[in-house]
């Protein structure tokens, strides 16, 4: 493997497994407002984990059906 300059081990991307609800609006380029108006309005949206049973646990996605979803929209709008 190799090192940097400093002699830690080089790493390579990490595709993220899941990412928070911030960031899931972000990517898709959208306020935390909008991504919320969109998951009521589109059923094929994927479907959020909650990390937790308190009302305020934290809500995440899985990064690879986003992609998945987005990737179908997209072609749908063509």
């Amino acid at each position: 493997m190799k090192t940097d300059k400093h002699g830690y081990f080089k790493m390579h991307h990490i595709t993220p497994i899941r990412i928070p609800k911030k960031e899931a609006a972000k990517a898709l380029g959208l306020s935390v407002d909008g991504l919320n108006k969109l998951m009521q309005k589109d059923p094929s949206f994927p479907k959020f984990c909650k990390m937790g049973t308190s009302k305020q646990a934290h809500v995440y996605f899985d990064y690879a059906e986003l992609v998945q979803w987005h990737k179908q929209t997209m072609c749908l709008a063509v």
